[in-house]
């Protein structure tokens, strides 16, 4: 039974379905704009906005809990860095994900995920 479990299995194990939404989060961070099927767009959205509200913090403990997610030691320093202060009067809401035609190949629902 599927009773209170939250979340999206995306057809994957565990320790895949973290790898692809760590990196779909690396490279929205790192690219601020990404087009993806719904399902992982909406699934890495979560995620990104708690790691911007981290970056806004800016603490030690902030920085190690990001590194847990983040891949790439660049796209940390580019969180603390810039985005976490352009976001900081912002109070939630970092990301916008736009609907797109579905995909040729096999109709899948694509979306487009962006900072705003």
């Amino acid at each position: 039974m599927r009773h209170r479990l939250a979340g999206r299995t995306l057809r994957r194990r565990i320790a895949h379905r973290l790898s692809v939404v760590h990196n779909l989060a690396t490279e929205l961070l790192k690219h601020e704009r990404m087009t993806t099927t719904a399902a992982k767009a909406r699934e890495a959205q979560g995620v990104v906005e708690k790691i911007i509200t981290k970056g806004k913090r800016g603490t030690v403990h902030d920085r190690r809990q990001v590194l847990r997610v983040v891949t790439d030691e660049r796209v940390v320093r580019k969180l603390f860095d810039e985005l976490g202060p352009r976001y900081a009067d912002r109070p939630g809401g970092y990301t916008r994900l736009v609907r797109l035609m579905p995909r040729i190949s096999d109709s899948a629902p694509m979306a487009m995920l962006e900072l705003v």
